[in-house]
C-alpha cells in the first residue's frame, strides 16, 4: 500500500473538499472519533411525486452535522448513479478507521420482500421487477459501513411519505418494512413501519424538523434525542405519526463528541432518581390531559417511570397509526383487542415441591377507560401493566409493566419501579427488570401457541406469614405471552427470601381459554 507524506495527504483532503465530495470538520479527529454522515435528500421527483421538504431537510442536516464535527457526503436530488457513488465515497472515508457511519435519507422510499429502498429522482417504476434495478437498497449502505469496519452505525430514514409507487405493483406494503437493527446500529424511522409520515408544511418535514431541534442540544445521549423526537412528533401530529426506532448499540453516543462507554447507574443512584421522578409523577398521575405526561417524557426520556408516562399517553390520547405485521408474522402495535369482556382463562397451579395441584379461573368482567377488570378484583391496563394484585392491598403506583410498550422483539428489555402498600400496611418499592428472550411454540393443556418468552426478576420486601417479620425477597418469573392476549398462558415462579433463607416454587398453566366479544 503506498505511503503518503503529510503534504500529500493534505492536498488529497483539499481536493476532495474543493470537489464537494467530502467535508471534514476543522478539528483533528482520532480514529475512534471519526464520524462520517451520508446525507441524501430527494425532492425533485417528476409530476405529482414531487416533495417539498427532503432537499431542505438534507441541507439543514448536513450543515448541522458539519458543525458537530462530522465529515459529510451530501447528495441533493440524486439519481441512482450519484447515490451509489456517494455510498462508495462514504465507505472509503470510513475505511479502517473504526469510526461512526451515519445515513440520513429524506425522500420517497418503499418496501419489497423485507428490504427497504431509497428511490432516486430518476426512477420510473412500473413493476416490482424495476425496484432492484432503479432504486437503492438500504442494505447497500449497511454493507458498505460494515465492510469499512465501523464501530457504530446510525441510520435515519425520513422516507415514509405517502408514496405513489407503493401501489401493490412495486411494493410489499405501505411505508417501510420493520427490520431489526444489526449489531452496533441504531435504526430510526420517521414513523412506524407500514405507516406514512407527513412531509411538513414549513421548511422541514415534521420528523426532521424536531430532530434538528434536538441535535442543537449539546452532549445529549443518542437514545434520549430520538425518544424526545418521537414524543414531539406524536404530540404535534395528534398521534397520526409516531417515530419508530430499533437499536442494538453496545456503546453510548453523543453527536458532538462521539462514542462513549455506557455508564450504568448504581443502586444508590437509582434510588435517588426514583425519589425525584416519583415526586413529579405524583403531581401528574391523575391528570386527564396527556400534556403533563408529554412534558414528563421530554424531561426524563430514559427515566425509571418513563414507560408509565408513555402508557398514560396511550390511554388518554390513543395513537392513530396502523398496526403492522413483522417478519415473524406477528401483528405489532395493536392493544385494543388484548382484553375483551367475557374473556376467561382457567389455570392449574402446581406446587414445585409437593406437586399438589389446584385450579383457578380468571374472568374479565369489563374493559373500560383503558383498564381490564377481573372477577378477582385484579386490574390490568391494555398497555400491559398490573395495577394491583386483587387482594385490596398491593396497589402499584405507578402500575407495574409486564409487557413491552411499543412492540414485541427478542432481546427487548425494560426496567421499572413501583410503590405499593402490602398486607402488613407497610410501604415498599417493587423493582422489576424484564427481557424478552425467545419467540417459540408452547404447549399447554389449553393447546399449542406461538408465544413470547419473558423473564422478569423482581425484588421487594415481603411479610412472613404468622411471624409478623419482613424480609427481602427476590421473585423470578418466566412467562409466555401470546401477543394479542393480555394474560400469560404459562408461568413458572421462584421466590427467594432473605435470612433465614426461604425458597418457594410453583407454576401456572392454562388448561382452558375462552375469548369474549368486543
Amino acid at each position: 500500500m503506498p505511503k503518503f507524506s503529510y503534504l500529500s495527504r493534505q492536498l488529497l483532503i483539499t481536493a476532495l473538499c474543493a470537489a464537494g465530495l467530502l467535508t471534514l470538520s476543522a478539528t483533528a479527529q482520532a480514529p475512534s472519533d471519526v464520524r462520517i454522515a451520508l446525507i441524501i435528500g430527494n425532492s425533485a421527483y417528476p409530476g405529482n411525486m414531487t416533495l417539498a421538504n427532503p432537499s431542505n431537510d438534507a441541507k439543514d442536516m448536513a450543515a448541522t452535522l458539519r458543525n458537530m464535527g462530522f465529515g459529510v457526503v451530501e447528495i441533493i436530488d440524486g439519481n441512482r448513479v450519484q447515490m451509489l457513488d456517494a455510498i462508495d465515497r462514504a465507505g472509503k472515508a470510513l475505511s479502517n478507521r473504526q469510526g461512526v457511519g451515519m445515513l440520513f435519507y429524506a425522500g420517497h422510499g418503499l418496501q419489497l420482500d423485507w428490504h427497504n429502498f431509497m428511490i432516486p429522482v430518476d426512477a420510473r417504476l412500473a413493476s416490482a421487477g424495476d425496484v432492484a434495478k432503479q432504486t437503492v437498497d438500504i442494505d447497500a449502505v449497511m454493507n458498505t459501513f460494515k465492510a469499512a469496519g465501523t464501530r457504530m452505525n446510525i441510520v435515519v430514514l425520513d422516507a415514509c411519505r405517502d408514496n405513489p409507487f407503493a401501489d401493490g405493483k412495486t411494493a410489499s406494503g405501505k411505508g417501510l418494512a420493520p427490520l431489526d437493527a444489526p449489531t452496533g446500529t441504531l435504526l430510526a424511522y420517521a414513523t412506524a413501519p407500514g405507516n406514512v409520515a407527513q412531509d411538513g408544511t414549513g421548511k422541514n418535514g415534521l420528523y426532521t424538523g424536531f430532530l434538528l431541534q434536538e441535535l442543537q442540544k449539546p452532549s445529549v445521549r443518542i437514545e434520549d434525542i430520538f425518544k424526545r423526537v418521537r414524543f414531539s412528533v406524536r404530540k404535534a401530529s395528534n398521534g397520526a405519526q409516531i417515530p419508530w426506532e430499533t437499536t442494538s448499540l453496545e456503546d453510548d453516543f453523543v453527536f458532538n463528541s462521539g462514542i462513549k462507554k455506557i455508564v450504568k447507574l448504581t443502586e444508590d443512584q437509582k434510588e435517588k432518581a426514583f425519589e425525584i421522578e416519583k415526586a413529579e409523577w405524583d403531581n401528574i398521575k391523575d391528570s386527564k390531559s396527556a400534556d403533563p405526561f408529554y412534558a414528563y417524557v421530554q424531561k426524563y426520556p430514559n427515566g425509571l417511570l418513563t414507560g408509565s408516562a408513555q402508557a398514560a399517553i396511550d390511554r388518554i390520547s390513543q395513537n392513530k397509526i396502523e398496526a403492522y405485521r413483522d417478519k415473524l408474522g406477528v401483528i405489532q402495535g395493536q392493544t385494543s383487542g388484548r382484553f375483551k369482556a367475557g374473556d376467561s382463562i382457567q389455570y392449574v397451579r402446581t406446587d414445585g415441591f409437593t406437586k399438589i395441584q389446584t385450579q383457578q379461573t380468571i374472568r374479565i368482567t369489563s374493559v373500560a377507560a383503558g383498564l381490564a377488570a377481573t372477577d378477582a378484583g385484579v386490574y390490568a391496563t391494555l398497555q400491559g401493566e398490573w395495577v394491583n394484585t386483587g387482594d385490596g392491598h398491593n396497589v402499584f403506583d405507578p402500575p407495574r409493566r409486564y409487557l413491552p410498550l411499543d412492540r414485541f422483539a427478542i432481546g427487548q428489555k425494560w426496567e421499572g419501579r413501583s410503590e405499593y402498600i402490602d398486607i402488613g400496611h407497610a410501604q415498599n418499592i417493587m423493582k422489576d427488570e424484564a427481557e424478552i428472550v425467545a419467540y417459540e411454540s408452547v404447549t399447554t393443556k389449553a393447546g399449542t401457541f406461538m408465544a413470547y418468552k419473558i423473564i422478569m426478576t423482581s425484588s421487594t420486601m415481603v411479610l412472613i406469614p404468622n411471624q409478623g417479620s419482613r424480609r427481602s425477597a427476590r421473585i423470578h418469573r418466566t412467562y409466555w405471552i401470546v401477543p394479542d392476549y393480555g394474560l400469560p398462558i404459562k408461568t413458572i415462579y421462584t421466590l427467594r427470601t432473605g435470612t433465614p433463607y426461604v425458597r418457594d416454587e410453583w407454576s401456572e398453566e392454562a388448561i382452558a381459554i375462552t375469548r369474549g366479544k368486543s
